[in-house]
């Protein structure tokens, strides 16, 4: 994620501030731009951007913004009150139960940066309210919510993406990468993964690309609930770390897929991060030449996948490095063969034919 700055004053905002620390503005995220604005508050709860390009527009924030998880506009006139985000709800927690509120906090505020990703790659982002057939909807869902004593599966099936609210508790979710012998597991992760299933229907499954993604993912026709059995049933098996981003990502092609994807989700997103912040690596033992120097541009705009890769493995060394230095396990403990990196680039160009982002290199 880049960092913004205030249209009033200039000062360094992040995404999820509501207002500048510095000249007390509102702020509000205006997604025909993806930027975030200083606001003019005018009559109404309506609002004009304060140095905007379409200044002479009025907005209102996101119905959501009444329970302080959402920071996003709504263009007047628009036929929702809901932002682009908020407007792929279909169910929401119970709010009368704080711990609930405060999970649901936190599952808006990884959403909101999984569609300001989507948006930036410029994939198309719809409601099923929209598209009953081809779009988007989140369920959030406790397990509270089931009758039969059951938990909560987090899953898609065809645009429909359910979270269980209970990964948004730290001690749950690390107590879950532990059962499930994960090497990472977050919030985020999980809508990136998720999404990443939507778009295999998308992108894949409904395209041209299907015989290139089955020669490097393997054939999706393999029972899909068969392949999850054996998977389990062997869940001590080392043989994937060479083929696979995630053990996971062994269990089927479909899985392998959205593992990958919101593996890719991450590399960008990061390097974004690093690039917004004018990070470079240089390590002072390297030779001028060496691949473990770089610096970084916006992501977003790179079309040679090898670009990415190259900003990608010197800041994963660094960040490793400083977490060693605070006695923390490694910050990215993946390895990326070969095998996994032709899966990344298959990925990278699907996203790149199917956005509309500007390109370079």
């Amino acid at each position: 994620m880049k960092l913004f700055k205030c249209s009033n004053c200039g000062q360094a905002v992040y995404f999820e501030n509501i207002y500048c620390q510095h000249c007390h503005s509102s702020l509000g995220f205006e997604t025909g731009e993806l930027k975030l604005y200083a606001l003019k508050p005018e009559n109404n709860k309506k609002y004009r951007l304060i140095n905007g390009i379409r200044t002479d527009n009025q907005y209102s924030y996101c119905q959501n913004h009444g329970y302080n998880v959402c920071n996003w506009l709504v263009p007047t006139g628009n036929n929702s009150p809901f932002c682009v985000a908020c407007d792929l709800n279909r169910t929401i927690p119970y709010l009368g139960q704080k711990e609930d509120y405060d999970k649901w906090y936190r599952v808006e505020t990884a959403k909101r940066r999984l569609i300001h990703s989507l948006l930036r790659f410029g994939l198309d982002v719809k409601s099923k309210n929209a598209d009953p057939f081809g779009g988007i909807m989140f369920d959030f869902l406790a397990d509270r919510n089931q009758n039969n004593g059951n938990r909560i599966m987090t899953g898609h099936d065809n645009g429909l993406i359910t979270i269980n609210i209970a990964e948004a508790d730290d001690i749950y979710r690390e107590m879950s990468r532990n059962q499930m012998n994960e090497v990472y597991r977050t919030l985020l992760g999980h809508f990136r993964h998720e999404i990443g299933h939507y778009y295999w229907d998308l992108l894949i499954g409904r395209t041209n690309k299907l015989n290139d993604f089955r020669n490097l993912f393997g054939d999706e026709r393999a029972d899909y609930g068969f392949a999850l059995q054996q998977y389990y049933s062997n869940n001590t098996s080392r043989i994937w770390k060479k083929q696979f981003i995630s053990k996971y990502a062994s269990a089927h092609p479909w899985e392998d897929w959205a593992e990958s994807w919101a593996h890719y989700m991450h590399i960008v997103d990061t390097l974004e991060t690093a690039d917004s912040f004018g990070l470079n690596v240089r390590p002072k033992v390297a030779k001028p030449d060496d691949d473990m120097s770089t610096s970084f541009v916006d992501p977003y705009t790179v079309k040679n996948f090898d670009d990415i890769i190259d900003m990608w493995l010197p800041l994963t060394f660094a960040m490793n490095s400083l977490n060693r230095s605070m006695g923390l396990r490694d910050l990215y403990p993946f390895v990326i063969s070969k095998t996994i990196k032709e899966k990344l680039r298959f990925i990278h160009q699907v996203v790149r034919d199917a956005g509309n982002s500007s390109s370079t290199g």
